[in-house]
């Protein structure tokens, strides 16, 4: 269930003819159908919030904000575009259906999500990326952007923020992210990093907005890039592309770890079938799993539809309690991610 933050009595709009649509019905919409605006959303209140953080440290940029597909900020202008399904519940909702979580769904992760935006905002408002120790610090922010990319979780040269090792994505990724850790109220990063690498870049980012500290950039044109009101793509093609981009990479998993944990055995025919089971747990699963490792929900929704398969095919029963039979496949699964995550060789990609 998504619980999105409520909006104030004197924001509320009459809902939209679609909130009362049936999915199916909803995915034959177009982006530009939906007539979305930022105006009047708790995420209004989340944007004040960033600017005022970087008003307390002295920063002197403002950045416009704009419903698109998802989150990102453009090189040419001082914007963020947000996700269109933050802009109302019955979207949220369907994103949560379709690809098994909500990015930036709640106000603490929205806050983060802003904050690391910020980082990319404030980086090309004063060109950042052109000073010589920036590049050493961080990389060359011309590099290729990857479609792909494949982090180190024992990494101590980068800080973590957000999910899924980001700041090892790209150069740029790397900036956002330490200057989100930054940013952030109450944010204890000298003690947090203080035997790590990675403190090198907090100091700077410290040393180089105090530089700043009330210095204006030049201006820069407020456009926006894929605003939701001119994209004719429709949900449905939006989220059948979503679901190929990041589903990719599953956990395998082998039929003798499945016989470790579930049974063959005709003595306990009588036992519950282990696809029942593994259904009834299989939220619980998914989402211990995918917090413990950062795995994607959706790749890992894919392995339990091969577990499940499996099992069927095994004919497997479940001879102990349903809690015991989830604790050991919720471990097998963490192990799968885990060394698809550590091995060198084997190491899991995450979609950019």
């Amino acid at each position: 269930m998504v619980s999105l933050p409520r909006k104030s009595p004197r924001s509320r709009k009459r809902e939209p003819v679609w909130a009362a649509y049936s999915d199916d019905d909803l995915l034959k919409l177009r982006f530009k159908d939906l007539k979305l605006s930022l105006t009047g959303t708790w995420v209004e209140d989340c944007i004040a919030q960033m600017h005022h953080e970087l008003d307390t440290r002295g920063i002197e940029v403002r950045a416009h904000a704009w419903l698109s597909t998802e989150w990102f900020s453009p090189h040419d202008t001082p914007g963020i575009a947000v996700p269109f399904y933050l802009a109302h519940p019955r979207l949220a909702r369907l994103e949560r259906k379709m690809v098994l979580e909500v990015e930036g769904g709640t106000v603490r992760e929205c806050m983060r999500i802003l904050r690391h935006e910020a980082g990319h905002v404030v980086q090309r408002a004063y060109g950042l990326h052109r000073r010589k120790r920036w590049r050493e610090l961080f990389g060359n922010a011309s590099k290729r952007y990857p479609d792909f990319y494949r982090p180190n979780p024992t990494s101590r040269r980068h800080v973590q923020h957000l999910r899924r090792w980001y700041a090892q994505c790209h150069p740029d990724e790397d900036f956002a992210e330490t200057f989100a850790v930054w940013l952030g109220p109450r944010a204890r990063w000298k003690k947090r990093y203080a035997d790590w690498p990675a403190l090198q870049k907090l100091q700077y980012v410290d040393d180089l907005m105090g530089e700043l500290d009330g210095v204006k950039p030049p201006p820069k044109p407020r456009t926006t890039m894929e605003p939701l009101h001119s994209l004719t793509t429709t949900l449905g093609q939006h989220y059948r592309d979503k679901q190929k981009r990041f589903s990719v990479e599953a956990p395998t998993v082998f039929d003798r770890d499945l016989l470790k944990i579930f049974s063959a055995d005709p003595a306990h025919r009588k036992a519950p079938a282990a696809t029942t089971v593994i259904r009834k747990h299989r939220a619980q699963i998914m989402n211990s799993v995918a917090r413990e490792t950062g795995e994607y929900p959706l790749a890992l929704d894919h392995a339990l539809d091969d577990v499940i398969d499996r099992s069927r095919v095994l004919k497997l029963r479940a001879p102990g309690s349903g809690q015991t039979m989830r604790r050991k496949l919720t471990a097998l699964l963490t192990a799968k991610s885990v060394t698809s995550l550590y091995s060198s060789g084997r190491r899991q990609t995450f979609a950019v």
